[in-house]
C-alpha cells in the first residue's frame, strides 16, 4: 500500500491520526474487519490526539453495524459524538454520527443532531469537503425522518441567512422533506466541482454510497430524543369546531393554547358562544397578569351578552369590571361580596352562581379553603338550577381543590373518583381531574396508579393539541413512573416532555430528569451524553454552583458506569470544585472521595490518599453530615489499612463510634470488616480473624448473608494463607452456608475449600465440596 510505504516526515499525521486514516480507507473499501481491528488496537493502545479517538470511532460505526456488533456500535457512537459535539472543526465526525443515528431507527435523534449542528456549515468556508460530507449526512437523515411520516416537521435553524449559499432562498421555515432534497442538491453540486477539478469521480462514488444506505436498516435504540406526537387528525375545520376546541382547552386550563385557538373560534355567529369565548379570554388574560389588555376586551364581552339577551349579566359585569374574571384586589373582593349580599337575591340564578364561584376562587387563591367550599356549594346549587353542566363541573373542581388545600387527601381522592365516574365530563375537565388525581395518588405513594392517570391525561391533551400543557403532563407522568421505580417508562415520558419543551423554550430541567432516569435504567452512555449537555447549558446560564455541582456529580457517575473512568475523575473534580464554591462541604468531600476511589482502582494510590486526606479535612466542616463523615473517614482508613499504616485504626474507631451513636448496625459491621483487613495487612492474624468473624456475625444478624459470607471467606483465606488450614475449614464451611443464595460467593468458596481439604489429605470431602461449585 502506497500510504504505508511512504516515509514519514514533519508533515505526517500523528500515530493516532494515521491509524484513523487507514481505518477510514479500509471502511470505504469494504474491508470492515480490517477497519474494526485497527481502531480497536488504537483504543486499546491508548492512541489519542486533538481529534482522536472520536474520528476513528466514527469511521467504524457502519462496519460495526454490518458486522452485527450493535452494542459496540452504540458505545462507539455515544463516545465519539460526546467527544466531538462541541467543536465545529469536527463537522465530518458529527456527520458520520448523524448517519449512524439515521440508520439505526433513531430518526428523532438524527433530526435533533442536524438541528444542533447545521449552523456549523457556515463555520469554516474553506472546509468544503467537510461541507460535502455533512450535507450528504443531513440528506440521509432527513430522508429517514420523512420516511417515518415526519416530513413536515420543521428543521430549526435551517432558515439562517448564513445557510442560504447551501440551500438557497426559501419562504418560511424549512421542513425535513424539503431540506433533504436541497441538501442532496448542494452535496451533488459540491461533489461535481471537486470531481471536475480532480479529473476523477471520487465524490460521485461517495455520494452514490450514501444514497445506497437507503437499503440499510439496523435496530439500535437510543432514547435521548423522540418525535412530538403529530397534531390530532380532528383539527377543527370551521368556527364551530374551534369553539368546541377552545372550550375544551379552557376547561383543562391550557391558557396559551386557548388563546391560540380563540381567533378561529371568535368567528362563530352565535352571540351566546361569543360571550363564553370572551369570558375565557378575560380570565386567561387576568391569570397571565395582562389586566390592561383585559380591560380592552371587557366591552366586547358585555356587547356579546346584550346581543344574547342577557342584559342583567351585562349590567352586573359593567358594575364589577374584572371582578368576575379573577382580578384579586381588595376592591374586587368587596364588590363581589356586596353583590352576593342583599342585591344578589334579585339576580338571575346563573348570575348568582357566577358571583359565588368567582368569590370562591379568590378565597382559594388567598388560602381560605373553608370559605371557598361554602361559596362553591352556593355556586353548585345555582348552576344545577340553571342546568349549566359545564360550570357545575368547573365548580366541583374548585371544591376539590379547596378540600385538597386543607390537606384532606382522602376526601379529595374520594371526590375525584366520583367526579371521574360521571359520563357528562368534557375532555378538558376529565384531563384536569385525572392530572389532579395523579398528583394525589403520587402524594399518597400510589405511584403506579398516579402515573397511569397522568398517562391518560396526556392522551386526552394530545387529542386536544395542547402542546405546552402536554409537555407538563408528560413531565408529571415521567416523575411518577420514576417514583414508581420504573425508569424505563419514565425515560419515554421525559423525552417527549423534553422535545415539546424545546419548542416552548428551555428544556434543561427536563433533560436533567431524562438523563437521571436513563442512568437509573442502565443507559449510562446516553445519560452521560445528556448530562454533559445539561451541564454545558447550566454553565452558560451561570446557574448556581451548587446546582451545577449536582449535575456534574451525576455526569461523573454516568461516565464511570460507562467505563469512561478518566473523564469520570475529571467530572468528580469539577463537582468538588463547584460544591466548594457553594460551601457545601459534605458534598465536596464526597465528590473527592469518589475521585479517590477511581484513582485507587488504577493503582494511583498516592494521589488517592492525598485526595482522601483533603476530603477528611473538608468533611469535618460539616459535623452534622454523619453519612458523609463516616464515608470519607472509612475510605481513608481503608486506604491507610491497605498500606499497613496504623493511622487507619483511629479512623475506624471514630467511624465505629458514629455508627453506634446513630444505631447504624450495618456500618458497624462493615467498619469491623475493614479493621480485620487492615490487621491482616500488618500480620496480626488472630486479631484480623476475630474482627472478620465479628463482622460476619453482625452482617448475619441483619440478614445480609452475602456480606457475612464475604467476611468469613476473608477470614478463612487469612488462616489458610498462614499455615492454619485446619482452622480455616470450619470458617469456609460457614461461608459456604451463607453463600447459598449468592452463587458467585458459593462457587469461589467451594473451590477454595476443596483445595484446602485436598491439601489436608481429605480428598473425599474435597471432591464432595467441589461438586457444589458446579451445582
Amino acid at each position: 500500500m502506497q500510504l504505508d510505504a511512504t516515509p514519514r516526515d514533519d508533515h505526517s499525521h500523528c500515530d493516532a491520526c494515521g491509524r484513523s486514516q487507514f481505518a477510514g480507507f479500509f471502511a470505504e473499501t469494504d474491508r470492515d474487519e480490517d477497519a474494526i481491528r485497527l481502531v480497536e488496537e488504537m483504543i486499546e493502545g491508548g492512541f489519542s490526539c486533538g481529534e482522536e479517538p472520536e474520528h476513528a470511532l466514527s469511521r467504524v460505526l457502519l462496519p460495526y453495524l454490518r458486522a452485527g456488533r450493535f452494542d459496540e456500535a452504540k458505545t462507539a457512537h455515544l463516545r465519539s459524538y460526546r467527544l466531538a459535539k462541541d467543536n465545529p472543526d469536527n463537522l465530518r465526525i458529527v456527520a458520520n454520527n448523524i448517519v449512524f443515528a439515521a440508520l439505526t431507527g433513531n430518526e428523532a435523534r438524527a433530526l435533533a443532531m442536524v438541528e444542533r449542528h447545521i449552523a456549523w456549515l457556515g463555520h469554516d468556508g474553506l472546509n468544503v469537503d467537510a461541507h460535502f460530507a455533512a450535507l450528504a449526512a443531513f440528506a440521509v437523515a432527513l430522508d429517514r425522518v420523512t420516511a417515518t411520516g415526519h416530513g413536515e416537521t420543521p428543521v430549526r435553524g435551517a432558515e439562517a441567512a448564513s445557510l442560504v449559499p447551501f440551500f438557497g432562498e426559501h419562504d418560511g421555515v424549512w421542513n425535513a422533506a424539503d431540506l433533504a432534497a436541497s441538501a442532496w442538491a448542494a452535496a451533488e453540486r459540491i461533489g461535481a466541482e471537486f470531481d471536475r477539478r480532480d479529473g476523477t469521480d471520487g465524490h460521485a462514488r461517495s455520494l452514490a454510497r450514501m444514497r445506497a444506505l437507503e437499503a440499510e436498516n439496523y435496530d439500535v435504540p437510543i432514547r435521548s430524543d423522540a418525535f412530538v406526537p403529530q397534531a390530532p387528525s380532528s383539527t377543527p375545520t370551521d368556527a364551530e369546531g374551534w369553539f368546541d376546541r377552545a372550550m375544551q382547552l379552557a376547561q383543562f386550563g391550557a391558557e396559551h393554547e386557548t388563546l391560540e385557538a380563540l381567533p378561529h373560534a371568535l368567528e362563530v355567529d352565535d352571540p351566546a358562544k361569543l360571550a363564553q369565548l370572551h369570558s375565557m379570554r378575560l380570565g386567561i388574560l387576568i391569570a397571565l397578569d395582562r389586566a390592561d389588555e383585559a380591560l380592552t376586551v371587557l366591552p366586547e364581552r358585555i356587547a356579546a351578552l346584550r346581543a344574547a339577551g342577557r342584559h342583567e349579566q351585562a349590567d352586573l359585569e359593567e358594575r364589577l369590571g374584572l371582578a368576575t374574571f379573577g382580578a384579586n384586589t381588595a376592591e374586587t373582593k368587596a364588590a363581589l361580596e356586596d353583590e352576593l349580599g342583599a342585591a344578589g337575591a334579585a339576580l338571575p340564578t346563573w348570575s348568582r352562581g357566577d358571583l359565588a364561584i368567582s368569590r370562591a376562587s379568590l378565597h382559594l387563591q388567598d388560602d381560605e379553603p373553608d370559605a371557598a367550599l361554602d361559596l362553591a356549594e352556593v355556586a353548585a346549587r345555582a348552576f344545577a338550577e340553571a342546568e349549566d353542566i359545564r360550570l357545575s363541573n368547573t365548580t366541583t373542581l374548585v371544591a376539590i381543590s379547596a378540600v385538597l388545600s386543607k390537606g384532606d387527601l382522602e376526601a379529595g381522592a374520594s371526590l375525584l373518583d366520583r367526579f371521574l365516574e360521571q359520563d357528562d365530563l368534557s375532555a378538558g375537565h376529565r384531563a384536569q381531574a385525572l392530572q389532579t388525581r395523579a398528583r394525589v395518588r403520587g402524594g399518597g405513594g400510589a405511584y403506579d396508579d398516579g402515573a397511569t392517570d397522568a398517562d391518560e391525561s396526556c392522551r386526552l391533551l394530545a387529542e386536544l393539541g395542547a402542546t405546552r400543557a402536554l409537555a407538563e403532563a408528560h413531565l408529571l407522568a415521567g416523575a411518577l413512573w420514576e417514583d414508581a421505580d420504573q425508569p424505563e417508562k419514565a425515560v419515554s415520558r421525559y423525552r417527549l416532555a423534553a422535545r415539546l419543551g424545546e419548542e416552548g423554550g428551555d428544556s434543561t430541567a427536563v433533560n436533567f430528569r431524562l438523563a437521571r432516569a436513563m442512568l437509573r435504567a442502565g443507559d449510562a452512555e446516553e445519560a452521560a451524553e445528556l448530562f454533559g449537555e445539561v451541564l454545558q447549558q447550566e454553565d452558560q446560564a451561570e446557574v448556581s454552583p451548587g446546582s451545577r455541582a449536582v449535575t456534574a456529580s451525576l455526569l461523573a457517575r454516568a461516565l464511570g458506569a460507562a467505563g469512561e473512568f478518566g473523564q469520570s475523575v475529571g467530572a468528580h473534580g469539577y463537582a468538588a470544585q463547584l460544591f466548594g464554591e457553594a460551601e457545601e462541604h459534605a458534598d465536596q468531600a464526597m465528590a473527592m472521595t469518589e475521585q479517590a476511589k477511581i484513582l485507587a482502582r488504577f493503582d494511583e494510590n498516592d494521589d488517592a490518599i492525598s485526595l482522601l486526606e483533603a476530603a477528611a479535612e473538608i468533611v469535618r466542616k460539616a459535623p452534622d453530615a454523619a453519612g458523609a463523615l463516616t464515608e470519607v473517614l472509612h475510605s481513608l482508613g481503608q486506604a491507610y489499612g491497605g498500606r499497613g499504616d496504623e493511622r487507619a485504626f483511629g479512623l475506624f474507631d471514630e467511624v465505629a463510634a458514629l455508627a453506634q451513636e446513630h444505631e447504624a448496625h450495618w456500618l458497624l459491621a462493615d467498619v469491623t470488616d475493614s479493621r480485620g483487613r487492615a490487621l491482616a495487612q500488618l500480620g496480626r492474624i488472630d486479631e484480623a480473624v476475630a474482627a472478620a468473624l465479628t463482622a460476619a456475625d453482625g452482617f448475619a444478624g441483619l440478614g445480609d448473608t452475602g456480606a457475612a459470607g464475604g467476611s468469613e471467606l476473608f477470614a478463612a483465606r487469612v488462616l489458610a494463607g498462614n499455615e492454619r488450614p485446619a482452622d480455616a475449614v470450619p470458617v469456609y464451611r460457614s461461608a459456604l452456608e451463607h453463600g447459598a443464595e449468592h452463587p458467585p460467593l458459593r462457587q469461589v468458596t467451594a473451590l477454595e475449600l476443596g483445595d484446602v481439604l485436598e491439601a489436608l489429605g481429605r480428598t473425599g470431602e474435597a471432591a464432595e465440596v467441589r461438586a457444589l461449585a458446579d451445582s
